[in-house]
């Protein structure tokens, strides 16, 4: 990324390359779509309950908007059982724009699916714990997501099954 040197009256070294760094820039964030359920309540808030049994799902998804910009989705969805009985449910879609330049193409698809969710999940998941808390429930903290391992695997469904020789 270019910077500048606070004034000193000298030009940003082009011998460097430095408009030819790899640059990862965010655009915007935003909450695409977003759901709280509390369907038994003021049942579910009695105190005295076992631990619930939470179950959380995380995807990600993304789409070109242009050369340069990347609209990625970051999906959470979770739920809270208590001997079977929902306490409660949520479900987020959490956007952001990313401009993404001079990044190799082959490296392109780990950037966006990878570092750019990882930027996006810090806010998820304090949008998850606010929610939870105002439900009437203890704040969920959703612990730190390994994005590397998802891409793995999303990269491994994806890849073509080898046919057996016959």
């Amino acid at each position: 990324m270019t910077t500048t040197n606070g004034g000193q009256g000298q030009e940003p070294s082009q011998e460097l390359g430095q408009d030819q760094l790899p640059q990862l820039s965010v655009v915007g964030q935003y909450i695409k779509d977003f759901s709280f359920e509390n369907p038994n309540a003021p049942k579910s808030l009695a105190g005295g309950q076992e631990a619930p049994q939470i179950n959380i799902q995380i995807n990600v998804n993304a789409a070109p908007l242009s050369d340069t910009d990347i609209e990625v989705v970051l999906m959470v969805s979770g739920k809270a059982e208590v001997a079977g009985s929902l306490m409660f449910n949520f479900e987020l879609a959490f956007g952001g724009v990313f401009r993404i330049r001079n990044v190799p193409q082959e490296s392109l698809n780990a950037v966006v699916l990878i570092e750019c969710p990882r930027l996006l999940f810090p806010f998820a998941r304090e949008i998850i714990a606010t929610t939870v808390r105002n439900g009437g429930f203890p704040p969920l903290l959703l612990d730190p997501v390994d994005f590397v391992a998802l891409y793995r695997q999303k990269m491994a469904q994806m890849a073509p099954v080898d046919a057996p020789a016959q």
